[in-house]
């Protein structure tokens, strides 16, 4: 969260509610899962049911077995209804990003932009990039990075060829930054607002907005495997809004079990399966789970204090949970959420958010509290290096990734 955010969003005097089971338990569906309505559930259409000609029209290929048939128009189809991930395999770069230059982007709540190069290690360049920078988000069509700053009110487009800022564009509030799934909008997550704002993307005229003021603390978002709805969590609210994308309305709002109204609900992260929706809760020290219509609460899954950040393996097979004040990563199932391992950091550590390279050998974490970068290998968790950093490092961007689109934030690719 930025500075000014955490002041004015945290709330007093939060009434608690109790949950039986602990460690990596599941509720009943439903069990203490307070909703609140906010309108229609909308259209999620038939998941996993193919569409068929009519016979007195030009046939038309139907999707394959297990896709949804409903895809938000424009949106590049799912070509895996087991993995959402399936483009965004080991190596396969687009050629947008093929063409990168392989670099490593740390923004800094001081307000910089540093580089690292991820062959040597070493900072190679640092530039300016605004008041409070948070996040470095890859565009739809991964042509271009931009460094979101709140404070200034700005975002800073990077070139990935060449790893140099260009002049920075007016955004109302960005905290941080999303792309709708068929790339026609880019999404300011307008923390301070209480609001998402819209714009195009091409030309950076505001298209919209959507106020959601029971939203305190909006930060991070993923959206279901057809892409005409997202789930943003409500840091300093103890929820999550779940959003229709086309109409741009609130569908309804989830309360967590128990509501964390200090450092609640992050990060957001779809099972490759789309059959669940994983929600880091740092005062829980875990994950919350929602069904994959995003309607209810199923349970929660232990992994340490500060639960923040996730990110899939290049295979879709592993979830990686940071755990900012233990210390650690936590390595689950991604698709079950059952626990495989844990990877230790030497203390003192923060590890907050980053990404996985292209070729899935390492997941690299900014130290946010620590002022430093972490590598770590994926193969068996250990600490291939460990950068020292300017103050306040947040959202991380390792560039360039696979997938043939971005939804934003760090890189999620698809």
């Amino acid at each position: 969260m930025s500075v000014s955010a955490r002041a004015s969003g945290v709330m007093a005097a939060a009434v608690v509610l109790l949950v039986s089971g602990c460690a990596s338990t599941w509720a009943h569906e439903g069990a203490g899962a307070s909703q609140h309505s906010m309108g229609s559930m909308g259209s999620m259409g038939s998941m996993g049911q193919p569409s068929t000609a009519s016979s007195s029209t030009l046939p038309t290929a139907a999707p394959p077995p297990g896709v949804p048939a409903d895809q938000l128009p424009g949106m590049p189809p799912v070509t895996d209804a087991a993995n959402v991930y399936a483009a965004a395999g080991a190596g396969m770069l687009s050629a947008a990003a093929r063409a990168a230059k392989p670099l490593v982007y740390v923004p800094h709540n001081s307000g910089a932009v540093w580089v690292i190069d991820p062959a040597t290690f070493k900072v190679v360049e640092k530039f300016p990039a605004g008041v409070e920078v948070q996040h470095v988000v890859p565009s739809w069509d991964m042509k271009t990075l931009y460094a979101t700053d709140d404070i200034g009110n700005t975002v800073t487009p990077i070139d990935p060829l060449t790893g140099r800022p260009r002049p920075r564009i007016p955004v109302d509030d960005p905290y941080n930054m999303y792309f709708t799934p068929d790339g026609a909008s880019a999404i300011s997550v307008a923390e301070n607002l209480r609001s998402l704002v819209f714009y195009d993307p091409h030309s950076w005229k505001e298209q919209g907005r959507l106020v959601i003021p029971q939203c305190a603390g909006i930060d991070h978002a993923d959206f279901t495997p057809n892409g005409r709805t997202a789930v943003f969590s409500c840091e300093f609210a103890g929820r999550v809004a779940v959003v229709d994308i086309a109409a741009r309305k609130v569908l309804r709002i989830i309360d967590m079990p128990v509501r964390h109204f200090h450092m609640g609900p992050q990060d957001v992260k779809l099972a490759p399966d789309g059959s669940r929706f994983y929600i880091a809760d740092s005062d829980q020290g875990g994950l919350w789970v929602l069904d994959g219509a995003a309607s209810k609460v199923l349970g929660n899954i232990r992994t340490g204090p500060g639960a923040h950040g996730l990110y899939v393996s290049r295979d879709a097979t592993r979830l990686y949970v940071t755990n900012r004040h233990d210390d650690s990563v936590s390595v689950l199932d991604s698709r079950t959420g059952a626990a495989i391992t844990t990877w230790k950091i030497p203390a003192p550590s923060s590890p907050d958010m980053g990404g996985v390279t292209a070729d899935g050998g390492q997941l690299w974490l900014s130290g946010r509290y620590n002022d430093e970068v972490y590598v770590m290998s994926t193969v068996d968790g250990h600490l291939l290096a460990r950068i020292k950093v300017a103050k306040g490092p947040h959202g991380l961007c390792v560039w360039p990734q696979p997938g043939r689109y971005s939804l934003g934030h760090t890189g999620i690719t698809r």
